[in-house]
Parts: C-alpha cells; structure tokens; sequence
C-alpha cells in the first residue's frame, strides 16, 4: 500500500537516504493516512544519530536533542526528525530516565504505545507493519505493543491515550490492553495535572464524548475525576429524567457541538446534584441549588487540572447558569443576555437544549417550545441591536460626569440604573432620554 507522503516529509526522508541512513514516516502519520484522515503533522525517525541528521539541513534546532529528537525546518514549516532509540528505565511513570539510541527500527517501534502507532512507511520500503497494526486498524482496536503492562507501566499516561484513541477514531480496547488499565489506572496520580487535561479535553471533543464511560468503567475517572463516579452513582428519581446523573452527562455531551467550552460544561452542569439530592414523602428527587453546587465543584476540578482563566469563567459562568429558566418574552430574554453575558448566550442555548434532549419525554415538547420561543426572541434582539449591557448604552461615563455625576463608584451606580431603565424598555436607549433621567438621580440624591 502506498502513503501520499509530502514533498517535505519525502524530500527529508529521501535526503537521510541519500546519506546512507535509514528514515521513516512514523506513528500518527501513518495511522491517519491508513485511514484516509489528514495527519495533523508528520513525524520522522532515522537511523541517523542527531548530529548526523542536524549536518544534512541547513535550518534545524534541538527539540529534545537528549531523548533524540531535532526539528527540521523547511521553508519555515517544522519537521521532529528523532533518532531510533531504546528507552531505559521508566521511573517516574511517564519519563525514561534514560535513552539509548539504535541502528534497529524494529527496537524503536516495539517502545510505542499502540499497535496502530507502531508502523513506519517509506515509499522504498512501503509499510513496515511489525506488531500487526494494519490488522488491528481493520478490526477497530486498540491494542497495546507488546506487554500491555509493561507499556502502561512506564508512562501511565498512555492509559488515558488509549481511551482517548478509542473516542477519537471510534475503536474499541482489546481485552488485555483493557485488563492493564484497571490494574494501573492509579498511576495517573503521577501524571501533571496539565497532561490529564489534554487527554481529557481531546476525549471530549472527539466525535465519540460518551466514551467517558468506558474511563469510568476501567477506573480511570476514580482517579482523575472523582466527582464523575459520584454522578453515576446517584439515581434520579422524578419524571423529568430516565437516567442516573451519570448516564444523563453523557447522553448531553453527546447532543452538543464539539466545541471545548460546551462539552465541559455539560460534564461539570449536574455535578451538584449528589450532594443536593433530597427524596420528598412521594418518594420523588429533587435537586434543588445544584446549580450553584455545580459552579463551585466545576471551578475546584479546573484550579486542580490547571484550565486557562478564560476557559474556567466561561465553563463555571455556563454551569451556574445552565438551568436558568425563564418565559419567553423580550424583556426576560434581554435580562438573560445581560446577565449570562452576550457572548455566552448562544453557548447557553445550546446547553439548555443538549440538558433538555437528555431528559425523559415527560413535558418535552413543552420545554422545547419555550426554547424555540427564547431562540427567536434572542434572534429578533440581535436583528433590532437592543442595548443589552453597557457597552451599548447611549451615555457613558464622561456624558455623565458632564451632567454632574461625581467621580467615582456613582458613576458605576447610575449607568447600571439606566441600564436597567434599557434593559425594560429599549426604545429609552437614546442620549437625550437617559441624560434627562440623570437629571431626576441626582435631583433625588
């Protein structure tokens, strides 16, 4: 079978060649190109030792020269070219302490990880397929180089890259691989906080966010995310839902937009639910502020897998806001963008409507008329631009020091009081109204 390679990636390989070294494509390149996806990048591996390699190229720098890896820079796009190595001991479980390099690429593809990561191709050589990758990408599974043991046990974090794997190309986890994973999921404790939310970020996104599931059943989220375990533990005992807490996360990730910011929120929108879980004398459940609870569990799990700042206000403001309910009319529509926030009200549409697809039919087709209704409401305020929030309000701060508003937190105070004045009725939005209602403040102060 013959890979398109790129004319850089063939013009290095070829230039290693000509050199006397051996060179591969290898890995995710050539996995993606097996399964006619675009590789995200392509990566190089040679029997040329580093130095070697850096004397054939006029632009390169050290990557990870130490473990053998340098870049190739070819008309400013970069290329990791990385020495056959052997890794030492592993003993930290993620890093080798050491690495030996090798003029053997069978001793460089049995380090991998996954079968279907372990092949390398050159078009003189085709497909060099030595763990049964090809076969294992045809039955759709996931299945560890080797010992599987032996490959989670030297970097733990290979134990979320299988489940991650599995949700992003849509396999299932051989038997064994999977057995390796529940007798060592615990050795993610010494994973980095930021390594687990990569794996856990690409999980989400990918086209298959249910398979979170499959994280919990092996015990992975016992480890990394405890409060998720929590969630598919607790029953929900009311006619608005037909599953666990658990089960109803999964299924609403699975009606949003692959997008990050939806599909953490829509992991972390019930996590209040397990503590705020009360049974009435009807046997009937009831979660009342969850919400809240949901918004400060949501930002301790983020501060603890080391989110950006943008990602956490976004996440935590949708969380809280997430069951926010309200008739649709303009004026409750307008107040809802004002306090969610006019960049965050289409993400929040989006959440109430994968929360209401996850629920049970009871009052189904209620709920998703009130929708529809909030939708087009929220359409026709962005068509007319009704001031929502300050930014758009017809005075700011200066008109108003003008007109004779101290300096200072009144300022503050008398914009929001006009701004609630807009937020009732848009049509006040215009300077000489709300100069003339600042007029009446200060009279009455």
């Amino acid at each position: 079978m013959k890979i398109q390679l790129p004319e850089k990636v063939r013009q290095i390989i070829e230039t290693l060649q000509s050199h006397g070294y051996e060179a591969y494509a290898v890995g995710g390149c050539v996995r993606d190109s097996l399964l006619g996806r675009v590789p995200g990048d392509w990566d190089i591996t040679t029997s040329a030792l580093p130095e070697q390699t850096k004397a054939l190229f006029a632009r390169t720098f050290d990557t990870g020269i130490e473990h053998g890896t340098i870049t190739v820079l070819l008309d400013k796009e970069g290329f990791e070219v990385t020495t056959y190595r052997i890794d030492g001991k592993y003993e930290d479980s993620r890093h080798p302490s050491e690495v030996t390099f090798t003029r053997s690429l069978s001793e460089d593809l049995l380090r991998r990880d996954f079968t279907i990561n372990a092949m390398a191709y050159n078009d003189e050589s085709g497909i060099v397929d030595l763990f049964g990758g090809m076969e294992d990408l045809q039955n759709r599974i996931i299945r560890c180089v080797g010992q599987a043991e032996a490959r989670f046990g030297e970097d733990a974090l290979r134990i979320m890259r299988a489940v991650r794997f599995s949700a992003q190309l849509g396999f299932g986890i051989e038997a064994k691989t999977q057995e390796a994973i529940r007798l060592l999921a615990p050795n993610l404790r010494q994973i980095s906080a930021e390594r687990i939310q990569v794996e856990l970020i690409k999980l989400l996104v990918s086209p298959h966010p249910e398979q979170i599931r499959l994280a919990y059943e092996l015990g992975i989220t016992q480890v990394i995310l405890p409060e998720f375990d929590a969630l598919m533990e607790t029953q929900q005992e009311t006619p608005h839902h037909r599953y666990n807490v658990g089960e109803h996360t999964i299924c609403a990730l699975q009606n949003c937009d692959a997008d990050k910011v939806l599909r953490l929120t829509m992991l972390f929108h019930d996590m209040g639910k397990p503590a705020k879980k009360t049974i009435d004398e009807n046997g009937r459940a009831h979660f009342k502020g969850h919400a809240e609870v949901s918004e400060r569990i949501a930002k301790d799990i983020m501060h603890r897998l080391k989110f950006d700042n943008d990602t956490l206000r976004k996440v935590t403001k949708l969380v809280y806001y997430h069951d926010y309910r309200m008739p649709g009319s303009f004026r409750n529509v307008r107040r809802a963008m004002n306090k969610i926030g006019e960049e965050l009200f289409p993400y929040y549409m989006q959440i109430r409507m994968a929360d209401t697809l996850a629920q049970s039919e009871y009052r189904r087709e209620e709920k998703l008329k009130n929708l529809e209704e909030i939708e087009e409401i929220y359409q026709e305020i962005c068509r007319q631009k009704q001031c929502v929030s300050l930014k758009t309000l017809a005075v700011k701060g200066g008109d108003l020091i003008q007109a004779g508003v101290q300096r200072g937190p009144q300022i503050g105070e008398v914009l929001n009081q006009l701004l609630e004045l807009v937020i009732e009725d848009p049509e006040l939005n215009q300077k000489e109204i709300l100069l003339k209602e600042v007029e009446k403040i200060i009279q009455n102060q």
